[in-house]
């Protein structure tokens, strides 16, 4: 099947997104990416392979209320870790929160800084490629 389009980024409001890209960045170990238009309401990391995510500012942000339905997650993103242990006490020493439920075994759930979702996914693979 011939594609439509091609997928370029996924994008996360927040009221502050220069400090949201440097909480991913840190995660991810992307560089913040030069911003030719000097607008401070988008930032871009992108990483050597192609994958970018962008942080938006939007004034009065509210952040989705997880597990709750009053401001739904709408989206989270998802990282392999080699051991849910060191990946979390290095997120929670980046600012994250740890959500007080967790709903499974084999990774865990996280707030960043703005208050979106994510999860530290245990990858068994990932010893031989996180890292490296």
């Amino acid at each position: 099947m011939e594609p439509i389009a091609r997928f370029s980024l996924v994008a996360l409001d927040c009221a502050d997104p220069e400090a949201l890209a440097s909480f991913y960045g840190a995660i991810c170990g992307w560089e913040v990416d030069d911003n030719e238009d000097d607008e401070d309401d988008w930032v871009v990391l992108r990483s050597s392979v192609g994958a970018t995510l962008a942080f938006q500012r939007v004034r009065g942000h509210r952040p989705p209320d997880w597990p709750g339905n009053v401001h739904p997650q709408q989206a989270h993103l998802d990282f392999d870790v080699a051991d849910l242990d060191v990946g979390e006490a290095q997120v929670l020493a980046l600012g994250a929160r740890k959500t007080e439920i967790q709903p499974g075994q084999t990774f865990r759930v996280f707030l960043d800084p703005a208050g979106h979702p994510f999860c530290l996914v245990l990858d068994r693979k990932a010893e031989t490629t996180i890292g490296r």
